[in-house]
């Protein structure tokens, strides 16, 4: 069951609240999800590696782009590492899914996105790819993807991998 506008309010309301670090709670809840915006940009360096146990894993390095004066950022068709504002604190009977905002799909870029597991708490990071050739500019705190937020069952043990606690 996808969690509605008031159930996710009352988790925010919580101890732990599900969402810190939000800019303007009445524009970022949706009747569904809650918009999670853009607090930095990163661009890859080098190359990642990824094995089956997570022992030769390499994370690659990243430089961060900087916003202009103005707060906005010309990205070229490319992949970038987003970071967002909002802390996320998911109970154990809680995980989460983020879709890309439709106004981002419409400027030929996307957000792609790991599930967020119940127990999960950090600032999440995201891929995005923008495939326009003419590029998109950003505007930093923008709302780029709209998280879901979906009941689980029968979780004892939640999320505990290398992301716990991400800033």
């Amino acid at each position: 069951m996808i969690l509605g506008r008031e159930e996710i309010l009352k988790l925010i309301k919580g101890n732990p609240p599900l969402i810190t670090g939000w800019i303007n709670l009445d524009a970022q809840l949706q009747p569904s999800g809650f918009d999670l915006s853009l607090m930095k940009i990163s661009k890859f360096i080098d190359s990642g590696f990824i094995d089956f146990s997570n022992r030769k894993r390499k994370i690659p390095n990243t430089i961060e782009v900087f916003f202009d004066p103005e707060g906005k950022v010309n990205l070229e068709k490319g992949c970038y590492l987003l970071t967002f504002n909002e802390y996320l604190n998911l109970p154990l009977d809680v995980a989460a899914i983020a879709k890309p905002r439709s106004s981002l799909i419409r400027s030929g870029a996307t957000v792609e996105t790991a599930l967020w597991d119940p127990g999960y708490r950090g600032r999440s990071k995201a891929l995005l790819v923008v495939f326009n050739e003419y590029g998109l500019t950003l505007e930093q705190n923008a709302r780029v993807v709209q998280l879901i937020f979906m009941r689980v069952s029968n979780v004892d043990k939640g999320y505990c991998g290398l992301y716990q606690g991400e800033t």
